[in-house]
């Protein structure tokens, strides 16, 4: 990061519900413009869960979320998926500080958690650094 860097807590130490949870929106107040680069800080604790997952969605009105898309392409078709990121437990010890990078477009951007399996002893904090590679 040579650029000029913000941090953003996104999500305090919580536990993880087996619904998509949003965290702090980012947003223009952020002056998330004038970044091109979204890392984000996660600090978690499996307890007794199957997975974490996390999705990122952008939008530039604060209103209107798009999740990214996974594409496979076979045979010719290019089937789409929306983008999660999932940490599987079951080969994790009892806690996993993790970084997941993205480039960064959008004026507002809303990241949210959930868990699967069983929550109790989990917990989940994220932190977004916004930076500049320029």
């Amino acid at each position: 990061m040579n650029g000029p860097t913000q941090l953003v807590a996104v999500r305090s130490a919580a536990i993880l519900t087996n619904s998509y949870v949003a965290g702090t929106i980012i947003g223009p107040d952020s002056k998330t413009l004038q970044y091109n680069q979204l890392c984000l800080e996660c600090d978690f604790t499996k307890g007794s869960l199957t997975s974490l997952e996390i999705k990122i969605e952008y939008s530039n009105d604060g209103v209107t979320y798009r999740q990214l898309a996974n594409e496979l392409i076979e045979d010719g078709v290019t089937t789409l998926t929306p983008a999660e990121y999932t940490m599987l437990c079951s080969t994790l010890g009892a806690t996993q500080n993790f970084v997941i990078e993205r480039p960064l477009r959008y004026s507002y951007i809303k990241i949210s958690a959930k868990g699967t399996g069983t929550v109790t002893g989990s917990s989940l904090t994220i932190k977004a650094i916004l930076s500049s590679d320029f």
